[in-house]
C-alpha cells in the first residue's frame, strides 16, 4: 500500500480533533475523580439495596 492511498484518514480526523479540542465556556466541567467516586457510591448503593430486598 502506498502512502497516497491513505491520505484521507488524517484529513477526515482533523475536524474531530478540532471539535474535541475546543473549549466550550458553557460546558459543565466535572473532575474525573468525582465521576469515579459517584460510580463507586452508586455501585455500593445498588449492592446494599439488593441485600435489603432479600
Amino acid at each position: 500500500m502506498s502512502s497516497g492511498q491513505n491520505s484521507g484518514g488524517l484529513m477526515s480526523s482533523a475536524g474531530l480533533v478540532r471539535y474535541f479540542d475546543a473549549e466550550d465556556r458553557n460546558a459543565i466541567r466535572v473532575d474525573p475523580k468525582t465521576v469515579v467516586a459517584f460510580g463507586v457510591l452508586f455501585g455500593v448503593l445498588v449492592i446494599v439495596l439488593n441485600l435489603v430486598a432479600i
